[in-house]
């Protein structure tokens, strides 16, 4: 059975129009299901978030579009593969979380990425993406909210999937994301906010804030 808003990495991409000047397109690439979205403005260059692999297939998806932006939403290797082609192809600014910089620098063999976090922004057209620091799965996770539609749009990364939060390494880890979800994410955003995750299908606050205690208890 699948979720909202599914695309698989055998298959094409899913284009969604978040407001009336804005366009995503989301692909899986890669042999961990990665996601990938373009999100285009009608009023000026594309941002990408996670140029994650296959950059055969981001730079068709692409096409002849200009690309100002490519967000890294963490520092694990799956999230980045194709980020030196990609970038060496559009010329786009690189962005990742400021804890992460270093990491996604050195290893996907990219240099002059901007530090990001709470309260910066990414440029879209003639609107913006705010950054979100989600401390846990990565030290430097971030998530970008997307909210000139009417419903706003969360592209979480590694950090809030459908079930619950993304994996972590201890439990003061754990418990580190799980503060940051609640006070930045479930504290903040109506439940029709749409969460557009690192992997798989997408899920909104929603179907997902009754089980805040429930994933508390078990820890992951």
């Amino acid at each position: 059975m699948t979720g909202l808003n599914h695309v698989d990495v055998t298959g094409g991409p899913l284009v969604l129009t978040l407001s009336p000047s804005v366009t995503l397109t989301k692909i899986s690439v890669g042999g961990m299901d990665n996601n990938a979205y373009l999100l285009q403005p009608a009023d000026g260059p594309a941002v990408l978030v996670d140029a994650a692999a296959d950059a055969p297939r981001l730079l068709d998806l692409i096409g002849s579009a200009p690309v100002a932006t490519i967000v890294t939403t963490h520092r694990h290797g799956d999230h980045w593969q194709a980020l030196a082609a990609v970038a060496g192809h559009t010329g786009a600014g690189l962005v990742a979380g400021g804890p992460d910089v270093e990491a996604v620098s050195e290893g996907a063999r990219v240099s002059g990425v901007a530090a990001a976090w709470d309260g910066d922004t990414v440029p879209l057209g003639t609107g913006t993406l705010e950054v979100i620091g989600l401390v846990g799965h990565t030290p430097g996770s971030i998530t970008l909210a997307y909210t000139a539609g009417g419903v706003a749009h969360l592209f979480t990364g590694d950090s809030l999937f459908p079930g619950g939060p993304g994996r972590t390494r201890s439990a003061a880890d754990f418990t580190q994301l799980m503060d940051d979800l609640e006070a930045k994410v479930f504290g903040r955003f109506d439940d029709d906010t749409v969460v557009h995750p690192g992997h798989g299908d997408d899920t909104t606050l929603g179907a997902e804030r009754p089980h805040l205690a429930e994933w508390r208890a078990r820890g992951w």
